[in-house]
């Protein structure tokens, strides 16, 4: 429940303000990026104590809130300076550990429409094609 009602505030809000509006609103901008850091300690502090959101398991609560939360610490929007992501170490260390599973690692270069070549298998027909790319140094930024 927390990542449905506070994931909106950092992709709708931040990410919009920060990176997709036609033009800059300081104060939004602003607002929302406190909330972003708000978000980001919230759970630096849950995941001090935990390897993952609901305890010692990968479950699908990291799965429903690591594409925001890992998006803001590996740069979706060219923000991490900006944020401060650096005094989050818990996120950081939860966001690598989730990137480097296997079925993510396998699920980020499927069908992606951007990145630099390399990054992305744009069409897939079977399950060997996902292992060619991967065997190929394919990996998603």
């Amino acid at each position: 429940m927390w990542q449905m009602g506070s994931a909106p505030f950092v992709g709708g809000g931040f990410g919009h303000f920060y990176a997709y509006a036609p033009f800059r609103i300081e104060y939004a901008i602003d607002r929302y990026a406190m909330e972003a850091k708000r978000q980001l300690h919230v759970l630096d502090t849950r995941l001090a104590d935990n390897a993952f959101l609901a305890g010692d398991d990968y479950t699908i609560a990291d799965i429903a809130a690591w594409p925001w939360y890992g998006g803001l610490m590996d740069g979706i929007y060219s923000a991490q300076k900006f944020l401060s992501v650096e005094d989050y170490p818990n996120v950081r260390r939860w966001t690598d550990t989730i990137a480097a599973r296997e079925g993510v690692r396998r699920g980020r270069i499927v069908n992606r429409l951007t990145g630099a070549p390399g990054t992305f298998l744009a069409e897939r027909h079977s399950a060997a094609d996902v292992d060619r790319a991967l065997a190929e140094g394919h990996e998603a930024a």
